[in-house]
């Protein structure tokens, strides 16, 4: 689905350096109202680092990121307020809080009441505490584990954890989703699950940004893809284009393949920047 509307997502010249290094150099990037959009490379390419630069962990050198028309505040907790949620590409739940609890916690950045009004237990304290909690619900349902609401976090399967992250950074009602390889660990069948729940929040009215490794799960998923090397996007567009570029198979495969009709293999893992 593309959009000729202004971008939900602007980003233009973004550079990432750390002393000498280079991790993102002058990379720009658009995400339109109900598009998916894909990134990939190879190990290293600089892919969740540009993701830290969106989300404000990292301050970027140089360029801007706008959502909305608006430049991003460098801090993450103010990103989430202006509507980018984000996954991780190593799990992070609260291990021992339940996975109730844990969507819960991304409701937090959308709650008013203040530390006084949860002291005393004020009646707008309680209605917005109920309100979080048939939300949290709601997101329970959407995902699959509302039947699993009171189970502690670290006693679900790998893959029911990846899809409570995603209910998490779902609570705080994002218009944009950045997933960082939401499919790494799955099997087959959990992966065809996280694609059709990724349709989903599109459905929804979210735009979503993802990184991944399996390349028939983003080809299958995103209308437009683009590639980082060694920092630098080097080529952007749908499937056809980014699977015959020679510089995406030069940069997987270390040389130009013979063959009339080159792809990109289907999975490659990666241990990113």
């Amino acid at each position: 689905m593309t959009t000729t509307a202004a971008p939900l997502l602007d980003v233009t010249g973004v550079t990432m350096r750390f002393g000498g290094l280079t991790a993102v150099n002058d990379v720009s990037l658009t995400v339109g109202q109900g598009e998916i959009i894909g990134l990939i490379g190879p190990n290293g390419a600089g892919k969740t680092t540009f993701f830290n630069c969106l989300t404000g962990l990292y301050v970027p050198t140089e360029g801007a990121v706008r959502y909305r028309g608006t430049v991003l505040p460098p801090k993450p907790h103010l990103v989430t307020q202006a509507g980018i949620a984000r996954t991780f590409q190593n799990i992070r739940l609260f291990a021992n809080m339940t996975v109730l609890e844990n969507v819960l916690v991304g409701r937090h950045s959308r709650t008013k009441e203040g530390i006084f009004a949860a002291i005393l237990h004020t009646p707008r304290y309680h209605r917005a505490e109920a309100e979080s909690r048939e939300k949290a619900m709601e997101l329970l349902a959407f995902t699959g584990l509302a039947d699993k609401a009171d189970h502690l976090a670290r006693n679900l399967p790998y893959g029911e954890q990846r899809k409570l992250e995603i209910a998490r950074a779902l609570a705080s009602d994002p218009g944009l989703l950045l997933l960082d390889e939401p499919t790494a660990g799955m099997n087959p069948q959990e992966t065809r699950a996280a694609e059709e729940l990724v349709f989903a929040i599109r459905d929804q009215g979210v735009s979503v940004l993802v990184i991944e490794h399996d390349m028939r799960f983003i080809f299958n998923l995103c209308d437009r893809t683009a590639v980082l090397v060694q920092g630098q996007k080097i080529v952007e567009g749908d499937r056809e284009t980014v699977q015959n570029d020679e510089r995406v198979i030069t940069a997987y495969l270390g040389a130009p393949l013979e063959d009339s009709t080159p792809a990109v293999p289907e999975t490659v893992t990666e241990t990113d920047q």
